[in-house]
């Protein structure tokens, strides 16, 4: 009889295990926490994955979806960028129960939680989780995502371009004082030396173009001097003649003098902030082929600015108009220069200090230029992230020539979503991870002679399902917003039907013999 009802019991239990609530929210877009009010009290399963928002403080807030920058993802003061703002104070909660450290941007799989209220998650267990430092040690980004239709195959890049932000790399002139930028001291200096290292070491770029490094020659020398030994390639780097200055820093370029070669002089572009923007001209030793390399840093959003630097309060902070009239000039100094460097292809990087839908970005686009995080992509693509919400600073950008020739562009996110107690003046941290506050930008190019017009496919979703039109054919491939591959084939014919496997906001690229193309949808079956 006891026996009898023991095994009750356990049927009992499994039962009420197997029943426990499955939870999967369809429209993440538009989610907020009062969506969890109804299941106050219980232990639940989440189905999809739980995005760790913010790391500060000791306190982890996490979401349904990844926080966005809200002029990352909608022009200025549009009705889109109030929704977004409105959006961030509610979509948010505060999740305990999870042990050790945590980067913004991980993803919980299979989460099983109590929720205790709408603003308070406890996570009992999980499935797993992506994004670790163990994920990001394992490789850098893919930036061969063009696809060739006719060879069946992702070409390959022959050039990887790298852009870092070293937030104040200085050798010598340390300053003092807890308010001071950079290392405050030569213990400092070398534990920056060695992230910074190891940083572009595991990058192993054909060419850098680095931001925030004290003017002079010494600096760029050291760094130069390190990946030659790190890598067992020769490095180099472009004298440009500044000055040295212990407090202010310039941009600059390294590279490996076994590959390229610099064809004509550096030309500066002094408008604005000084010793910042950069044009020089690259050349591939073996084929001959070049590219001009325009490497920039524009003027902080810090302080509110005066006149036409106020902040106009419309989400794009102080000193807009210098940072617009620098994208103009950046413009100007490619059109003044592009006949005496002998090509029009140009690549143009580095932090602009705008985020996607500003101002100057705008700018730089109307003049030609592709926006390449969101041409690879569409808008899931950062670099920074402040106050949890994450957007790109940190700028890949080129002309119509160049483009057929970029192979792809990734960044790495190697600092922007760690925690700052592992800089090198707060821990003996020694690895890669969070040398700077913002990620290093890939970009992958393979240069040729030979540019193609590219034609852009077209995707609309009809009852549950994806229609391409898609000139030249292809492959496509659907992702969840997290980075997970659902779904992947040939487009065989010029208007390919694709049952797309999930409800909700799929990512989905559409790899031509040109480029790949990013869309955003959503699916409602």
């Amino acid at each position: 009889m006891n026996r009898l009802f023991h095994t009750f019991l356990l049927a009992l239990f499994f039962v009420c295990a197997s029943a426990q609530t499955h939870v999967n929210f369809s429209d993440l877009e538009n989610w907020t926490c009062s969506e969890l009010s109804q299941y106050v009290g219980q232990e639940v399963i989440f189905d999809q994955p739980i995005y760790i928002c913010n790391n500060y403080r000791s306190t982890i807030t996490a979401s349904v979806h990844r926080q966005f920058s809200p002029t990352n993802q909608a022009e200025p003061s549009t009705a889109a960028y109030n929704e977004i703002v409105n959006l961030n104070k509610s979509n948010t909660f505060t999740l305990t129960g999870l042990t050790g450290y945590h980067r913004m941007g991980e993803t919980i799989h299979g989460m099983r939680a109590l929720i205790n209220s709408t603003s308070s998650i406890t996570c009992l267990s999980y499935d797993h989780i992506n994004g670790t430092r163990t994920d990001l040690e394992a490789g850098i980004p893919s930036v061969d995502l063009r696809y060739d239709a006719q060879a069946d195959t992702f070409i390959t890049h022959n050039l990887l371009v790298c852009a870092a932000n070293l937030e104040y790399y200085l050798v010598e002139q340390f300053g003092t004082g807890s308010s001071t930028m950079g290392p405050a001291n030569s213990t400092e200096h070398q534990k920056q030396r060695t992230k910074v290292n190891a940083a572009l070491t595991k990058i192993n770029a054909d060419l850098y173009g680095l931001v925030e490094i004290q003017q002079g020659q010494n600096a760029i020398r050291e760094i130069a001097d390190d990946l030659t030994i790190s890598t067992g390639r020769q490095f180099s780097y472009i004298t440009d003649g500044s000055s040295v200055n212990g407090t202010y820093t310039k941009s600059g370029y390294v590279y490996c003098s076994d590959v390229l070669r610099p064809f004509g002089a550096i030309k500066e572009n002094n408008q604005g902030v000084v010793q910042r923007k950069k044009l020089q001209a690259f050349e591939v030793i073996a084929t001959g082929e070049k590219f001009i390399f325009s490497i920039n840093h524009f003027k902080a959003k810090s302080g509110a600015g005066s006149g036409k630097d106020a902040d106009q309060k419309d989400g794009q902070g102080g000193y807009n108009y210098t940072r617009t009239e620098e994208a103009r000039s950046v413009l100007a100094a490619y059109s003044n220069n592009k006949t005496y460097y002998g090509d029009d292809d140009i690549l143009i990087m580095g932090d602009l200090n705008a985020y996607a839908k500003e101002d100057p970005i705008t700018v730089l686009i109307q003049g030609g230029m592709t926006d390449l995080h969101r041409h690879f992509h569409a808008d899931s693509s950062y670099s920074y992230t402040y106050h949890g919400q994450a957007g790109y600073l940190d700028h890949a950008l080129c002309n119509s020539t160049l483009l057929s020739q970029v192979t792809g562009m990734a960044a790495y996110h190697i600092n922007s979503d760690e925690s700052d107690d592992y800089t090198y003046d707060k821990s003996s941290d020694a690895t890669m991870f969070r040398y700077s506050d913002h990620d290093p930008v890939l970009v992958g190019l393979k240069l040729d002679s030979h540019h193609t017009t590219i034609l852009q496919p077209l995707l609309t979703v009809k009852d549950g399902e994806l229609m391409i039109q898609a000139p030249e054919g292809g492959y496509y491939s659907i992702y969840t917003l997290d980075g997970m591959l659902l779904a992947s084939g040939s487009i065989n014919s010029l208007t390919g039907t694709i049952p797309c496997p999930t409800s909700g906001i799929v990512i989905v690229k559409i790899y031509t013999a040109e480029t790949v193309y990013s869309y955003k949808q959503m699916i409602i079956q």
